[in-house]
């Protein structure tokens, strides 16, 4: 069984393999020094336990990932994929999950076309987003599925903007469409019971949304 993990201990896969490595340095740290660098109680038996645990998982992962190697992706692996990119997650904890090399999983997402959700404080990064040119298109339906670039997220076209005096295509080259941005998919209210799609509402270019219909059967 694994070990509990408190709020305050720094357990991560990095940690952990760094205090193994100090621990067996030619001049080794102490086990209290170790516990030290891990934000835990000074105990040796559970600091062994951590030690083996996370060299099983390690083994368990370079065995699965030999058993893959020279294996193509399968469909449920290209709806993993999919689904945890466009959530937030970076290629290693993909390819960690999926046991799959970082190259596998980045060659994957490059060839489906899957656009990047980046960290909600990486304001420049969302700013300087480009859509992967599967993504591209300059029209789009009431009802569709696309990505926000703005958003950094999956949004809803309710429709496009034509009752307005401006005229968005001359201006900016571009339609603008009212959408609906998506934060959670799914989220408990007190008042309201389970809510699906809950977000917000945006007006957003084309240039600024891309389609996700090359991706449908995995979303």
């Amino acid at each position: 069984m694994a070990a509990r993990i408190k709020k305050h201990e720094n357990l991560t896969e990095a940690n952990l393999q760094h205090v193994i490595s100090l621990l067996r340095a030619e001049k080794p740290i102490t086990k209290k020094e170790a516990c030290s660098i891990l934000n835990i109680s000074y105990n040796t038996t559970r600091l062994n336990k951590l030690i083996e645990e996370h060299e099983e998982t390690v083994r368990y992962r370079e065995l699965r990932k030999a058993q893959n190697k020279g294996k193509g992706v399968t469909e449920a692996e290209k709806k993993s994929i999919v689904t945890y990119y466009l959530d937030g997650q970076n290629i290693s904890d993909i390819a960690k999950s999926l046991y799959r090399s970082p190259a596998f999983i980045k060659a994957v997402i490059e060839r489906l076309g899957i656009p990047q959700k980046l960290a909600a404080t990486d304001y420049e990064g969302i700013r300087q987003a480009m859509l992967p040119e599967q993504c591209v298109a300059e029209t789009f339906e009431s009802g569709q599925r696309v990505w926000s670039i703005k958003g950094n997220c999956i949004a809803i076209v309710r429709d496009e903007i034509t009752d307005h005096p401006t005229n968005y295509e001359q201006k900016y080259g571009s339609r603008m469409y009212h959408v609906h941005e998506i934060e959670m998919a799914e989220c408990e209210s007190p008042y309201f019971g389970t809510i699906k799609n809950a977000g917000k509402s945006a007006t957003r270019l084309a240039h600024d949304l891309g389609s996700l219909s090359h991706l449908q059967e995995y979303l």
